[in-house]
This record gives C-alpha cells, sequence and structure tokens, in this order.
C-alpha cells in the first residue's frame, strides 16, 4: 500500500518510517511533487492535520495522513499547543523555541507537560483521526543530542532521559507520535 506522508519534516519522515511496517511505502510530498507550502491556519491540532490531508487528497489525488504535534504546558495553560514549532516567532527555530519555554518556566514549579499528536487519515474517500500523548516535565536545561524540536528538554514520565537521549527506536515505543502512528498501523492491517 502507497500512502501520502504530508510533511516537509525529514526527521518526522524518517522517524514514521522506522515504525511501518514493509507493507507500506511511504510517500513523502517530495516523491509526488508538492512543493507547496500548506499553512497551518487551523486552531487545534486535529484542524491542521486534517487541512494538511485534505489538501493532499483533493490537489493530488493520493491516499495520505498528516499530522500535528503540540507541546502543552501545564502551568503555562496548555502553551505553547498548536503554536510550538513557531513558539518564538517566525521563522521557525527550535533553538529560539526551547529557550522561550525555558524563560517562561523559570520561577514555577509546576514542569507538568504532554506532547500530542493529532493524525487525519484519509483513505478510499473516508477519514479517520487517531491521537497520542506522552506525559512528562520540561527540565530546566537541554540533555541530550538526538532527537530535533523541544526533545533536549522534554522528560517523559517515568524515564531519566530526556527525548534526546534515547535512541530513535526507544522514543518510538513512547512518544506521542509512535503511540499515534501505532493506532495508525494497527488501523490499517484491518482496513478493507
Amino acid at each position: 500500500m502507497k500512502l501520502v506522508f504530508a510533511t516537509n519534516n525529514l526527521n518526522k519522515l524518517k522517524e514514521v518510517q522506522e515504525m511501518l511496517p514493509n507493507s507500506i511505502k511511504l510517500l513523502s510530498l517530495k516523491d509526488i511533487n508538492c512543493f507547496d507550502e500548506i499553512d497551518e491556519t487551523e486552531i487545534t491540532l486535529e484542524g491542521n492535520a486534517k487541512l494538511k490531508a485534505d489538501y493532499i487528497t483533493h490537489n493530488f489525488g493520493y491516499n495520505c495522513f498528516a499530522d500535528d504535534t503540540g507541546l502543552e504546558v501545564e502551568s503555562l495553560s496548555g502553551k505553547p499547543g498548536v503554536y510550538s514549532a513557531r513558539f518564538a516567532g517566525e521563522p521557525a527555530n527550535s533553538e529560539k523555541n526551547m529557550q522561550k519555554l525555558l524563560t517562561a518556566l523559570e520561577n514555577k514549579t509546576n514542569r507538568n507537560a504532554q506532547f500530542r499528536t493529532a493524525i487525519c487519515l484519509n483513505i478510499d474517500e473516508k477519514q479517520f483521526l487517531f491521537e497520542g500523548i506522552c506525559k512528562g516535565k520540561i527540565l530546566t536545561k537541554k540533555q541530550g543530542k538526538k532527537g530535533f524540536g523541544y526533545d533536549p528538554i522534554f522528560k517523559p514520565q517515568g524515564f531519566n532521559q530526556s527525548f534526546a537521549e534515547m535512541t530513535s527506536s526507544e522514543k518510538n515505543r513512547i512518544s506521542h507520535r509512535g503511540i499515534a502512528i501505532h493506532k495508525l498501523v494497527e488501523f490499517l492491517k484491518d482496513f478493507k
């Protein structure tokens, strides 16, 4: 089965490809000659995932899925949430985003947070949504060199390492995206 993953993020593409069975051939936007910038204009993760999946299905005719992920920090009323990638403004920059978040939490004792991923799958003219959540805490400083985005400052619940200190297979087993992709894969196994 061929499926388009509606992303230009090569880190996400690699991470997801590692989680899929060999029976699913993952195509990138580049593979289908889509070089359009799909603006994420919705106010929810689900809305942005749906917007991107619908754009590819309607304009390119492929079965596809898209995701949107947000880091939701309890003491910041769920921020940065849907604006996680652009928390420190445009152009998107992980270092600036992490620094802004660490500064916002400087005097806060509640550092509870969760990563949440919403996936929208468009397949055979039907649409399905999947969600993955990984609870944890925001560290006071960066730890580790692996991963991307907020990984160096996020420590998942029950672990002593940040996401950036884990191998990709360790992270994929417990991460928000890993959980959502697992639900997607299980669904696809039974999809007729």
